[in-house]
C-alpha cells in the first residue's frame, strides 16, 4: 500500500479543510517556522492510532482541536483523513477488497475518538494492525521526528529490535502475538472461571437432587395421607348413614305408638269435659277445680 492523500479539518493549525496529495517519489513540503509543517507529522502519527498527547505536543487529546484565534473561533471536532492506494492488495484480509482504502479518524471535544475505515466504524486496535503489516504506524521508525535520530543512536537493545521488526515487516505477526497471547491468558482464566461455575452447579445439583427426593417422598406421603383421610371419612360416612337409619327407624316406631294412642286420649279428653260439665250441674265442683287423669 502507499499513502495517496492526506485530508485535515479543524485539526491543530489546519481550521479549513485542508489537503495534501502525496505523489510517488519524494514529496517535500517547505514552509516558516510555525506554518504547520511538523502538524502534518503529527496528524498521520494521530491518524494511525496515536493514543499519548504528549506525542501530539499536548496535555490531553483534546488539545488537537482548533482552539481558536482572535479572530477564529473555537472548534469543537477535528477530523484527518488517510487514503491509501491498495491496487497491489496487500492490505490485511478484512481490508483488502477495495483497490483505495480510507482511514480516518475524528474527534469531538469531550467525546472521545471515533475510527473508520471506509465509512465503517472500527476499533484503533483494528487500525493499528492495518499499518503494522504494513510495517508502519504511529510509532514506525519510518516516521522520524526532529531528535529522533539521536535517540536511535542511544536507544536501548529492546527498542533497537522494535525496529528491525518494523523494518522487516514483523511488527503487525508481533502485535498479532501479543494480541493472541492475550486472547489465550483471557480464555485461559474464562475457563478457570467456567470451572469455577461448573464446580458449583455440580454442588447445587446434588443439594437439588437430595430437594427433589425429599419432595417426591414427602408427595408420595401427601397422597397417602388423602387416600386414608378418603377411605375414613368413606366409613364415618357410612356409620352415619346406619345411625341415620336406625333413628328413622325409632322414629317411625314411637309415630306409630303416638298413632295408637291419639284415640284413646280424644275419648279421656271428652270424658273429661262430660265429668266437668257434670259436676258443675250437681254442685258438686266448682268451676275453678280441674280433673286429672293419668293416661
Amino acid at each position: 500500500m502507499k499513502f495517496t492523500r492526506l485530508k485535515l479539518q479543524g485539526f491543530k493549525s489546519f481550521v479549513t479543510s485542508a489537503s495534501l496529495d502525496i505523489s510517488s517519489g519524494l514529496t517535500g513540503i517547505v514552509g516558516p517556522n510555525g506554518c504547520g509543517k511538523s502538524n502534518l507529522v503529527e496528524a498521520l502519527r494521530w491518524v494511525m492510532g496515536e493514543n499519548s498527547a504528549k506525542s501530539m505536543r499536548g496535555g490531553e487529546m483534546d488539545d488537537v482541536i482548533f482552539a481558536g484565534t482572535a479572530t477564529r473561533p473555537t472548534r469543537n471536532i477535528a477530523e484527518v483523513m488517510l487514503e491509501l492506494d491498495n491496487s497491489d492488495r496487500t492490505a490485511s484480509t478484512e481490508f483488502n477488497n477495495e483497490d483505495v482504502i480510507q482511514v480516518s479518524r475524528q474527534i469531538e471535544r469531550g467525546s472521545g475518538s471515533d475510527y473508520r475505515i471506509n465509512g465503517n466504524s472500527v476499533r484503533r486496535r483494528d487500525i493499528q494492525l492495518l499499518f503494522a503489516d504494513q510495517s508502519t504506524g504511529a510509532h514506525s521508525a519510518s516516521i522520524v521526528s526532529q531528535g529522533q535520530i539521536d535517540a536511535l543512536i542511544r536507544a536501548k537493545p529492546q527498542d533497537r529490535k522494535q525496529i528491525l521488526e518494523d523494518a522487516s515487516g514483523t511488527s503487525g505477526l508481533q502485535t498479532r502475538k501479543h494480541e493472541a497471547e492475550l486472547k489465550l491468558k483471557a480464555a485461559e482464566q474464562n475457563l478457570l472461571r467456567a470451572d469455577d461455575v461448573l464446580q458449583n452447579y455440580i454442588t447445587q445439583l446434588k443439594s437439588i437432587k437430595s430437594q427433589v427426593k425429599h419432595a417426591a417422598k414427602y408427595k408420595n406421603l401427601t397422597e397417602q395421607i388423602r387416600t386414608l383421610e378418603a377411605a375414613l371419612l368413606r366409613i364415618q360416612f357410612a356409620e352415619l348413614d346406619n345411625s341415620k337409619a336406625a333413628a328413622e327407624e325409632k322414629i317411625r316406631i314411637i309415630d306409630a305408638e303416638i298413632e295408637k294412642l291419639f284415640p284413646k286420649l280424644q275419648s279421656y279428653q271428652h270424658l273429661k269435659q262430660a265429668l266437668q260439665l257434670c259436676c258443675l250441674s250437681c254442685g258438686i265442683m266448682r268451676p275453678d277445680l280441674r280433673l286429672g287423669f293419668r293416661s
